[in-house]
């Protein structure tokens, strides 16, 4: 245990910290509320999983099956029902591993791709009419702050916050 931490005499730090932790909530849940409305007005609308599992598939060509459902952290049958989804849609293919006849490799659509760019240019206009909101001064401090804790994450590994597929990832 962190001295001063374990003992209660933090010196005020950990109920600095838990402060700023609540901020950034607050934060990250009026970013999400953006990014996820974005992808709403989008069509066909999708929920974020399905975003995710599109982005993935396009991502990783070689993806079969399992390597989706392990990726978005589900069970088989549930990536098999996403994708029978998303193949009813259009969105993705399923076709045969040119290198293995036995296995089925998951391919986006031309008009999966076209949704996907889609909804990230959706996101990219609500994002920039946002910042344009802000000040320089103000943009380069996110823009500074949002890469050092992408950068604290990565060192810290999964147990911090974990990195699976979040409902705000799509």
């Amino acid at each position: 245990m962190t001295a001063g931490y374990a003992d209660g005499s933090d010196d005020g730090r950990w109920t600095h910290h838990g402060r700023q932790a609540r901020q950034v909530a607050d934060a990250v849940e009026s970013l999400v509320a953006c990014w996820l409305s974005a992808a709403e007005e989008a069509s066909p609308r999708l929920p974020a999983r399905q975003l995710h599992a599109l982005r993935t598939v396009r991502g990783r060509p070689e993806l079969n099956l399992t390597a989706l459902a392990e990726h978005l952290g589900v069970g088989l049958p549930t990536a098999s029902r996403l994708c029978d989804r998303l193949e009813v849609a259009g969105l993705i293919e399923r076709t045969v591993q040119p290198h293995n006849r036995r296995e089925v490799q998951l391919v986006l659509t031309a008009y999966g791709h076209r949704v996907l760019a889609d909804v990230a240019e959706r996101r990219v206009r609500r994002l920039t009419s946002v910042l344009e909101a802000m000040t320089p001064a103000q943009r380069a401090a996110l823009e500074h702050g949002l890469f050092a804790f992408h950068q604290a994450l990565t060192a810290a590994g999964p147990p911090a916050c974990g990195q699976g597929s979040a409902g705000g990832d799509g």
